[in-house]
């Protein structure tokens, strides 16, 4: 009998590498699992990682939309999206986008990562000027990074460190979240688009968060400030409130002709199937009409940060994402292990997320939740915060 053969081993320094990782990550942990992964939760807990804040992945008419629309199309689209620009390639869900939003052009983009990444490749020179807001999503900072701009960071939500950074540098982009992921909190866009004015800078807001939750018909915070003639470009990922995979770039203008030719996650992946474009299309409806599920994420929103805030955590936040800064590693641990065990299943969120030392475990609201569930997730963090053995930043 053959024997199979032995795997070849690794290079000492990658093995090495790993080890490592392994070694600062994984082992220390009680339960030998990344510091993310908690035991598995009871079926009847609440549970507050997704994203999809309109609760829309079980939607019965979007998945009927989508087996239709599977079985339809014949078209072979398998390739990349740079052989697909002409005006008859364009899908509808572009324009209904671009629409939506208030802006002129739309390009769909395989994620809302490589949103980021491919508009900043397409706008920035080795010498533009990046000011970043220090919580704006990693894809961001990466995309800034690729581009082998001059990146200068500013204080979170600071208007008056951009103003003194943009004064002593010069013109360039800014970048921001109309919503950050982590501590939900919102960016001043009417200052920052004053200052952008002031010193003729561009501006870029990832509306990933935002995007079919704020303002009239769920049209973002851009839209909702009467900003979208004032503000360069959106970016978003539609694995939110879409519930599905894949991002776009919003703008005016020259920008949707150049991408799709200079963005490198444009041109080598394949783009987006006719089947997918169809079901987003069809999401972009459902969520026009969703004022109902949005003012009762509103309010199931409002009620537990109010709550969390009367009980002593400090709390950044003013919308649907809520977390508490849980500080260092093993007392994270504790907290997920806490709340895990009492039924409210969050995320954490650590390291590359956070420094080390300041760890959160985020809660996702969506419009499911009723007034059983926000009163049960109060109880278990007032159980929380006067537990001895836990301890939250203030």
């Amino acid at each position: 009998m053959q024997k199979p053969n032995s795997v070849k081993p690794l290079p000492t320094k990658i093995e090495n590498k790993l080890d490592r990782y392994l070694s600062d990550n994984i082992k220390p942990r009680v339960n030998g699992k990344h510091l993310v992964l908690g035991n598995i939760p009871d079926i009847d807990s609440i549970f507050l990682q997704s994203n999809d804040y309109l609760s829309l992945s079980g939607n019965q008419k979007l998945k009927d939309k989508h087996i239709t629309a599977i079985q339809e199309h014949n078209e072979s689209v398998v390739m990349s999206g740079v052989f697909l620009q002409n005006e008859s390639d364009i899908p509808s869900f572009q324009s209904n986008l671009a629409k939506y939003v208030g802006f002129a052009d739309c390009n769909i983009c395989q994620s809302g990562w490589d949103a980021n990444i491919g508009l900043l490749q397409t706008i920035c020179e080795q010498d533009t000027k990046v000011y970043i807001d220090f919580f704006a999503h990693m894809s961001l900072w990466e995309g800034a990074r690729i581009a082998g701009a001059d990146i200068y960071p500013f204080i979170h939500n600071s208007v008056r460190h951009l103003k003194k950074l943009v004064k002593r540098h010069g013109p360039g982009i800014i970048l921001v979240d109309s919503i950050y992921s982590i501590r939900g909190s919102v960016t001043p866009l009417q200052e920052i688009v004053e200052i952008a004015e002031e010193f003729e800078c561009a501006i870029v807001v990832d509306e990933s968060h935002s995007l079919g939750v704020i303002g009239q018909s769920g049209r973002g915070l851009v839209h909702s400030l009467n900003l979208s003639h004032k503000v360069d470009f959106i970016t978003v990922s539609l694995a939110k409130t879409f519930a599905y995979r894949a991002g776009a770039v919003l703008s005016h203008g020259k920008l949707s002709q150049c991408l799709p030719f200079i963005s490198n996650p444009a041109i080598f992946s394949s783009a987006l199937l006719p089947h997918e474009l169809d079901r987003l299309d069809a999401t972009l409806d459902i969520i026009i009409e969703s004022d109902v599920q949005r003012a009762n994420l509103f309010s199931m929103s409002e009620k537990l940060r109010n709550a969390l805030r009367s009980l002593g955590f400090n709390i950044g936040s003013e919308t649907q994402i809520i977390s508490l800064e849980t500080g260092d590693e093993v007392n994270t641990e504790k907290v997920r292990d806490f709340f895990y065990n009492n039924g409210v299943i969050g995320s954490v969120f650590c390291s590359p997320a956070t420094l080390k030392s300041k760890n959160n475990f985020r809660f996702s609201l969506h419009s499911k939740l009723n007034e059983h569930d926000i009163n049960k997730i109060i109880h278990v963090c007032d159980m929380a915060i006067n537990n001895d053995e836990l301890y939250f930043l203030d």
